[in-house]
């Protein structure tokens, strides 16, 4: 069975300010449909609170949400938006079948196109065969990847990923990020992932965001971030290293 899915949607938030106490964040964006943006910036600059705005698990203080229209005053489960957090969020007394199935029916009452729908999914992340165990005998890993065919039968158009891959070790998170690279290019998703590696962006991020001090102080493509002329804010957050100020132009993998 092959799992199809509409193009992505642009998301905007235009002119959006919200505050966690004197932290005050103000974000004036928008993310191209059907690409992967990069989202980076230093700790505590407003990378998860911007996904939370876009996914409503936060409400906007003032400006407009938009995912193809004005999402405003709609709860998460009704917005157009799938979510991997860097805690997969797998139940541990359910099943592998039974956590996919929750992005099908939350009561588990599964129809045979339901069923057929997880299987491909369990399928296309590398885990056929794997649909009785329980989250406790995945890797990490594994784990990972029941989020994400949780997100292919949830079959929405924007997907945001909040560090969903960072207690991977390096290969296998590169392996995580090309997934869903792949994954991408099929269904034409619009990707926002947050990240603090300059080599995931550079792995498979198309478009970047750059955050500092509560707000938006770059945009642009991640190969325009990656030269010797990208936003002086990001190469003074990047520092020295393969990808710091001064550094090589680098050579895009995926375009």
């Amino acid at each position: 069975m092959t799992l199809n899915s509409e193009n992505g949607t642009a998301v905007q938030l235009e002119k959006v300010s919200f505050s966690y106490g004197e932290a005050p964040f103000f974000f004036d964006v928008e993310f191209a449909a059907s690409k992967i943006t990069a989202i980076m910036g230093p700790s505590g600059s407003g990378k998860s609170t911007l996904l939370n705005l876009v996914a409503g698990f936060e409400t906007p203080q003032s400006g407009r949400v938009l995912i193809g229209g004005d999402v405003g005053g709609k709860p998460p489960s009704a917005r157009p938006v799938s979510m991997v957090f860097q805690e997969n969020n797998l139940f541990a007394h359910l099943s592998v079948e039974r956590n996919v199935g929750l992005g099908r029916s939350p009561s588990l009452r599964l129809t045979e196109a339901d069923h057929a729908a997880i299987a491909a999914a369990l399928k296309r992340v590398g885990l056929a065969g794997k649909q009785q165990r329980l989250p406790r005998e995945l890797s990490g890993g594994e784990r990972q990847r029941v989020a994400l065919a949780r997100v292919l039968v949830r079959d929405r158009p924007v997907l945001l990923l909040d560090e969903p891959f960072a207690s991977l070790g390096p290969a296998l998170r590169d392996d995580m990020l090309d997934l869903v690279a792949d994954v991408q290019a099929e269904r034409r998703m619009t990707v926002l992932f947050v990240t603090h590696q300059p080599d995931d962006a550079d792995r498979i991020g198309q478009d970047m965001v750059f955050l500092d001090n509560g707000t938006v102080a770059a945009t642009g493509t991640v190969a325009d971030f990656f030269t010797k002329a990208g936003p002086e804010a990001f190469r003074r957050y990047i520092g020295a290293g393969p990808f710091g100020a001064g550094s090589r132009d680098v050579a895009r993998k995926r375009t």
